[in-house]
């Protein structure tokens, strides 16, 4: 599943093209156990650890299915938590407090996290520093292209 491209259509977030690479570590015991899931370039956002990338999702961390898959990772889960950041449940502190308080000021830093580390050349800096054999590595971009339908597999 690497190189898996998603694609927020219509999207009128902050987030709206960015490119990031996501990481994905299956546990031996997947499905019946989550997978871990964690941005590898930077984003600004209350529900991701801004260093470390790592992923707050109930859905992912606590409700997790074994009827859930990957594509629901990629195609449900991630969008949803770009769109609907949940800044009662943060990771990010700093986000969350901007969020709730200055909400223009946010969407400015988000904007400009995305700039700077939501782009090809970032993704392909972060792969080359994230090899690693035992894991899964997938392409998650977030733009407003209608013209390509969501979930198509690219290679980048």
């Amino acid at each position: 599943m690497s190189d898996y491209e998603v694609t927020l259509v219509n999207d009128n977030t902050p987030f709206e093209g960015g490119l990031w690479k996501i990481h994905v570590e299956l546990p031996d015991n997947y499905p019946y156990k989550s997978p871990s899931i964690g941005f590898v370039n930077r984003i600004f956002h209350p529900n991701i650890d801004e260093l470390s990338g790592s992923v707050c999702l109930d859905v992912i961390n606590q409700t997790w299915s074994p009827m859930f898959d990957m594509i629901n990772i990629f195609e449900v889960f991630l969008p949803q938590l770009l769109r609907y950041p949940n800044p009662a449940d943060p990771l990010n502190g700093e986000a969350a407090a901007l969020l709730l308080r200055e909400p223009k000021n946010y969407e400015a830093k988000v904007k400009e996290y995305v700039k700077r580390y939501a782009n090809q050349e970032a993704v392909d800096d972060a792969g080359r520093e994230s090899e690693d054999d035992d894991a899964l590595s997938s392409v998650a971009s977030f733009d407003d292209d209608d013209d390509e339908p969501a979930g198509q597999m690219d290679d980048v």
